[in-house]
């Protein structure tokens, strides 16, 4: 399963554990490093970690990107920060100069948090323009946006509007969650963002992905990405059960 192929345009198949591979898993992962307590020893370990483990990604600080470039300088795992982090309400000029300065310093993925509080108010018009400006930006340095929709604050009907909007705006992917709000992701918003999306628009998950059932579970509801900072302790317990069941690799 590659984490590049949208969930809705690979083959329709039941995943299990004994059909996902622990590489297939990390390429799914996104290692986060985003607490505000983690020290720079624990960024650095962190980097090391994903790259020990193949994730595909770590998410980090704005202000560690540039540390984070250098420690994962040829292992494939990509830079990815975050923007408007956590609460999406900052000028839209802000927002693009910190992407701008997150793409100097080496971050080739972008999550992005809408501007929450114009969604809810109707105003469609500023949360597609706020994305559409940081996709601009980043489509010139040849990264990628995800659209962070922040999903305990919103209705069904404001998801499927966000999601609507993030498409319109060029973002590559919708995410569900900072993470730091009241709730993080759940199935049924992840169903109901693949649902709205084309198959060109990619879903990442954010928050709550603990266990290898959960891994599974959002995966198979149409996950592209993973965002979690148990990324070692989901891999192991996987490698742990396939080797039960007599399976390797």
């Amino acid at each position: 399963m590659s984490s590049d192929e949208p969930r809705s345009a690979r083959r329709d198949r039941p995943i299990t554990i004994e059909t996902l591979t622990p590489a297939a898993a990390a390429a799914t992962f996104d290692h986060a490093l985003l607490r505000p307590e983690l020290d720079l020893p624990g960024v650095d370990a962190g980097c090391e970690l994903a790259a020990r483990y193949l994730a595909v990604a770590v998410c980090c600080r704005p202000a560690d990107v540039a540390r984070c470039a250098r420690t994962l300088a040829g292992t494939g795992v990509l830079v990815t920060t975050v923007i408007g982090f956590p609460h999406g309400s900052h000028r839209t000029d802000t927002k693009v100069f910190e992407a701008g300065r997150a793409l100097d310093d080496g971050a080739v993925e972008l999550d992005m948090v809408i501007n929450i509080a114009h969604l809810r108010s109707g105003e469609d018009a500023y949360v597609e323009q706020d994305i559409a400006a940081v996709v601009e930006t980043a489509t010139a340095a040849g990264a990628t946006v995800k659209a962070i929709l922040e999903n305990a604050y919103l209705s069904d009907e404001e998801k499927v509007r966000a999601c609507r909007l993030a498409e319109s705006a060029g973002a590559a992917y919708v995410k569900t969650s900072t993470g730091y709000a009241p709730t993080a992701a759940t199935l049924e918003d992840v169903r109901l963002m693949r649902a709205t999306v084309s198959p060109a628009v990619k879903v990442k998950a954010a928050g709550g992905v603990r266990a290898v059932e959960d891994l599974i579970a959002f995966l198979d509801a149409g996950c592209d990405r993973i965002g979690t900072s148990s990324t070692a302790a989901l891999i192991d317990d996987l490698v742990a059960r396939r080797a039960a069941l007599g399976l390797t690799g």
